[in-house]
């Protein structure tokens, strides 16, 4: 049986699923459930500076985005670090420490940018027992206006700055919160590493607007006939979660450095993709929020069947296998061509792929032959971009298949050549032609 054990930053869990700083995570009854459901890790609901603790809405704190069954696709949220007053929070947490002692439990921090705010609270939650600290640099709502959260995450100077203090008053691993509101996630995370972040997690939440109320005229969630932005999580972020993910991992100047993947995990397959693509471990919210804490056995017995199956003993074993093969467009080979290919027996002939292809695209697909109605990629045509993959109802009832070096490419006219070719070195690229001259 595969070994789900995780070791992050030293920080010791029995699997790799940790639940994220959020509502799930801010007070000891939740987090108490959530270890016997089976989660190895949380990072608590982030902790503020002493003194009157934050206000939180009274009213909606969440709009949502659904798919045609209304499942659950993405929340918008506009709550605030706990509203739970620190002290309490730290007895909670130092107790829950003593009685899960093989359990990760992350204190996530945010208070002002100042050294002595950070100086002040550091020993008060090292004292708790705590495995490890998160800086919050990610919230986009509420705090951020006042110069935290995102308001730091997205100056690089900032970060390597708060770091720097946190990595001189704790004997705490330091991991990093990164916010994805900014244009390039390395510039961040290369800034937590020179101030000697232990590691980064990211993704935080999306600035966002999911909806608007058309009867009142205010974005959703709506508080006394007002709304406002706030942080978009769940499913819908991962693809962006992912990219950011593979970015750090193989940017040169952070590459290795450890990283907990966050966004929109909610399968053990989603786990795994983070994973592979060079996170350490992984933090979930939205899925626990949606389905309870109990979902994480779903997701360690999936982890650990795929693995036995594919022959991975340990989280070692697939952590980062992912990495080398991601690349820039410019790298990608011109010389492979592919085509697609429609299972008869298997089509159901609803016609999706005939139209997307007819109207967005490029008519490399039949309606009718001899004059039934009859569904075929037209070779002549097909430039193989798999839309009609993507938008087929039954699965691998469409697949792509590659066309061997030597045949001929119908739509071009051309011999596939069996030689890896890219961008850089086309004749059409002028900057290849600049630098042949």
């Amino acid at each position: 049986m595969a070994d789900l054990r995780n070791n992050f930053v030293g920080i010791k869990s029995p699997n790799p699923f940790w639940l994220a700083s959020a509502p799930p995570t801010d007070k000891a009854y939740n987090v108490e459930r959530a270890f016997k459901a089976g989660w190895g890790g949380v990072v608590w609901k982030t902790l503020g500076e002493e003194g009157p603790p934050v206000v939180n809405v009274n009213g909606p704190r969440y709009g949502a985005i659904w798919g045609a069954d209304r499942r659950l696709l993405g929340l918008n949220n506009i709550e605030l670090i706990t509203d739970r007053d620190l002290y309490t929070n730290l007895r909670e947490m130092k107790q829950v420490k003593m009685n899960w002692p093989d359990r990760a439990l992350i204190a996530s921090i945010m208070v002002p940018c100042e050294e002595e705010a950070w100086k002040a609270i550091l020993p008060l939650v090292e004292e708790t027992g705590a495995d490890g600290i998160e800086l919050n640099f990610g919230c986009p709502h509420g705090m951020s206006e006042r110069g935290m959260g995102s308001a730091v995450g997205q100056v690089p100077e900032y970060i390597e700055m708060v770091v720097r203090w946190c990595k001189q008053y704790t004997r705490m691993p330091v991991i990093t919160k990164l916010t994805p509101n900014i244009s390039d996630i390395r510039r961040p995370a290369r800034a937590a590493k020179a101030g000697g972040t232990d590691a980064v997690s990211l993704i935080n939440t999306i600035n966002s607007i999911v909806s608007v109320d058309l009867d009142n005229f205010a974005p959703n969630p709506t508080v006394g006939g007002k709304g406002s932005h706030g942080g978009y999580c769940g499913p819908a972020v991962k693809p962006i979660a992912l990219n950011m993910v593979a970015e750090i991992a193989r940017d040169p100047e952070t590459y290795g450095l450890p990283i907990s993947g966050i966004g929109g995990i909610t399968t053990w397959r989603d786990a795994a993709e983070f994973l592979v693509l060079g996170a350490g471990n992984v933090q979930v919210c939205t899925a626990a929020m949606t389905y309870g804490f109990k979902i994480v056995q779903e997701m360690i017995t999936g982890l650990s069947d795929w693995m036995d199956e594919k022959g991975h003993r340990s989280l070692e074993d697939i952590t980062g296998r992912a990495v080398p093969n991601v690349t820039d467009w410019q790298y990608l080979n011109l010389n492979y061509i592919a085509k697609a290919k429609i299972d008869q027996d298997a089509c159901i002939k609803c016609g999706r792929c005939y139209i997307a292809c007819e109207d967005t695209s490029h008519q490399a697909i039949t309606n009718f032959v001899d004059g039934v109605r009859h569904f075929e990629v037209v070779d002549e045509e097909c430039v193989g971009c798999n839309l009609c993959v993507s938008v087929c109802p039954v699965e691998n009832c469409i697949t792509m298949e590659q066309l061997p070096a030597g045949t001929l490419d119908k739509r071009t006219g051309r011999v596939v050549d069996p030689n890896y070719a890219n961008w850089t070195t086309h004749p059409n690229n002028p900057m290849a032609r600049q630098a042949a001259e």
